[in-house]
């Protein structure tokens, strides 16, 4: 496990505007309580409440993925009508404790979605 430092910072704050995320003609989260997380000088990544999210469209995917500073992700597919997309949601179920606000969260990958509007 490493620890963010000056050398790989990582912020997380709350997003106050509304974030929507479509895919396959659908609404497939919608929350005005997402988080964004700032991680070195990557893009910033929102994460999205289960709660807030249309989990009848996403399927556990056996893919795992290990971040030496938040931990293990878990994957999800999306089914659409459109069809299946692979691996298109990660969530952090147990994140490491300097990013343990993300732990229930959804993340979406851009590529893999409609779009994800923030507003």
């Amino acid at each position: 496990m490493a620890t963010p430092a000056s050398d790989h910072p990582i912020a997380i704050h709350p997003e106050p505007r509304r974030v929507r995320v479509l895919a396959g003609g659908q609404v497939i989260a919608e929350t005005k309580r997402a988080l964004s997380l700032r991680e070195a000088s990557y893009p910033a990544v929102l994460y999205i409440p289960r709660e807030d999210a249309r989990m009848d469209f996403l399927r556990p995917s056996v893919h795992r993925t290990h971040c030496p500073y938040k931990g293990d992700a878990s994957y999800f597919s999306l089914c659409l009508v459109t069809g299946l997309e692979p691996d298109a949601v990660w969530s952090y179920e147990k994140p490491f404790p300097a990013v343990a606000e993300i732990a229930g969260h959804l993340a979406f990958y851009p590529t893999r979605v409609d779009a994800i509007e923030v507003g």
